[in-house]
């Protein structure tokens, strides 16, 4: 029997008129050893928050993937993104969205500087023909004002590796958030240890859908979000972990 897996919609009512940004139907993954994940049903509203939550071998990471069209579900899965149907128009979805926190897809080189990184950035953002500098401080205070809030931006001459688990997260929030995504997943947000920069890195993910960027984060599990004071939680989203493991 299919699992169904729901969420609990947000207050929706400046955009109760839009088209769902994701829209699952039977979404679900198989690979040589059995089920990954699903199948799963969403509605996702513009500018919403979700958490999607599992143990390890729930499928969490693919399914992030699956969203931003960078994985190819079943034959057979109805899924709608951006407006696009997945997997024909996955292009399409891949320029408008962005994935962070995936190991393998987003690590940065912890030996370079934050203005190098942010520079190489800037420079596959650009045209061909543009010439981009290395950025100053004040444009990199610039780029990562709207994620990192009141907190002091890194300079352009720290190192990647100076910096602590929740900046650095913030800094690849950043980085995907200067392509204007409209779609934005964050991959395993609980491997941050330290408390303080779960909140940071949660107040972030919360200002950024309220800005309208539609936004999904996994994580083991949901019990510190009863602790984050806000009036509405996120919508949450379970998965149940395959044989698989």
């Amino acid at each position: 029997m299919s699992t169904i897996i729901r969420t609990e919609q947000q207050d929706s009512s400046s955009t109760e008129a839009l088209p769902p940004v994701i829209r699952a139907r039977q979404l679900q993954l198989d690979g040589k050893r059995g089920r990954i994940y699903g199948p799963v049903d969403l509605d996702l509203e513009p500018g919403s928050l979700t958490l999607i939550t599992g143990r390890a071998g729930s499928g969490k990471t693919s399914l992030l993937l699956t969203l931003v069209g960078r994985m190819k579900p079943n034959r057979g899965s109805d899924l709608t993104v951006l407006g696009r149907q997945l997997p024909a128009r996955a292009r399409g979805v891949q320029h408008r969205s962005a994935a962070v926190g995936v190991h393998g897809l987003d690590d940065l080189d912890e030996e370079v500087t934050v203005g190098a990184t942010v520079r190489e950035r800037e420079a596959w953002l650009s045209p061909w023909y543009r010439l981009v500098r290395t950025p100053t401080d004040a444009r990199i205070a610039q780029i990562c004002a709207p994620v990192f809030g009141d907190v002091p931006a890194p300079t352009a001459k720290m190192l990647v590796h100076q910096l602590d688990e929740a900046d650095n997260l913030l800094l690849r929030i950043a980085l995907a958030m200067m392509s204007s995504p409209e779609l934005i997943v964050v991959d395993d947000i609980d491997s941050l240890h330290d408390t303080d920069g779960r909140r940071r890195v949660w107040e972030c993910l919360h200002g950024i859908a309220d800005a309208g960027v539609t936004v999904v984060v996994s994580a083991a599990g949901a019990g510190e979000l009863g602790r984050l004071g806000w009036a509405t939680l996120p919508n949450h989203v379970a998965l149940p972990t395959h044989a698989i493991g």
